[in-house]
């Protein structure tokens, strides 16, 4: 699996950049040129899309509130924790690409410092489900920054062959993505503009980290099984972390969650006792 990783990675060019590069200056622009930069201008210029958004989707609280969890770092990593064992090569891809998004994202959200919408619109003017999310830092969505990053970073992974296979491959992976990012709408967290953003840098951020990793090749040794007890104490502490989470609160993906953090754990654990 990791040759086929491997292999895929090598194919990434920094020309994979141009796109959504260019679509984020343009949102940026459009932004600029509109003077929609300000709180104030930004907010209002989404208030029905994002009231429309959160009215509709904020109808299925449980389903949101747990596909929601998947733009929290830990919650979406732990489903590919395996990787680590049987494609390490991804895991080399995520950690450079999470490194370029969270200083991305560290410099985006104080620069604009945009609202959230509970403290635009007042809590009883929307549907909030779960924390409510009060300060300055809705630009771009963290978590939708996340979850693009992520999965961006499977999508080249796992790329196939055949164009056919990756039409279907890549519509599904970007409609997972999209769902999952529509949830920071529905729980009161995000406006529309927001995500979308998030979604492009992390995009961005993937990119740059496949393009780095090739160059550089700074995590190779993460595969190797001398390091394996640093991954097995992560992997423990991620799996106490994971199990004070579920007695928080109470919901079905950290179980799952939880589970493949175990099973990490184990095999991990059972591959660097054996001799």
């Amino acid at each position: 699996m990791n040759n086929i990783v491997n292999c895929n990675f090598s194919e990434c060019k920094a020309s994979l950049l141009y796109l959504p590069t260019f679509l984020l200056l343009s949102i940026l622009a459009f932004l600029g040129s509109r003077n929609l930069l300000s709180n104030e201008a930004y907010v209002n210029f989404q208030k029905d899309f994002f009231l429309y958004f959160n009215s509709e989707l904020s109808k299925y609280p449980s389903t949101l509130d747990n596909l929601t969890q998947f733009g929290d770092a830990l919650i979406i990593l732990s489903f590919v924790a395996l990787l680590l064992i049987y494609a390490p090569k991804v895991w080399e891809a995520l950690i450079t690409a999470s490194i370029v998004s969270a200083i991305l994202v560290g410099i985006l959200k104080p620069l604009f410092g945009i609202q959230r919408p509970a403290a635009a619109f007042g809590i009883e003017n929307l549907h909030v489900i779960g924390r409510v999310l009060r300060g300055n830092n809705s630009f771009p969505s963290g978590h939708s920054v996340t979850v693009f990053t992520v999965l961006t970073v499977i999508l080249f992974a796992f790329m196939p062959k055949k164009t056919t296979n990756q039409i279907i491959w890549s519509v599904s992976i970007f409609s997972l993505g999209i769902i999952l990012i529509l949830t920071r709408l529905g729980v009161g967290a995000h406006y529309p503009l927001d995500v979308t953003v998030g979604a492009i840098v992390g995009y961005i951020s993937a990119i740059l980290g496949l393009v780095i990793n090739k160059r550089y090749n700074i995590w190779t040794w993460i595969g190797q099984k001398k390091f394996y007890p640093v991954f097995i104490v992560i992997f423990l502490s991620c799996s106490i972390v994971m199990f004070f989470k579920i007695l928080q609160t109470n919901l079905i993906v950290f179980y799952f969650a939880f589970l493949s953090l175990l099973i990490s754990l184990f095999i991990i654990t059972l591959r660097y006792v054996k001799k």
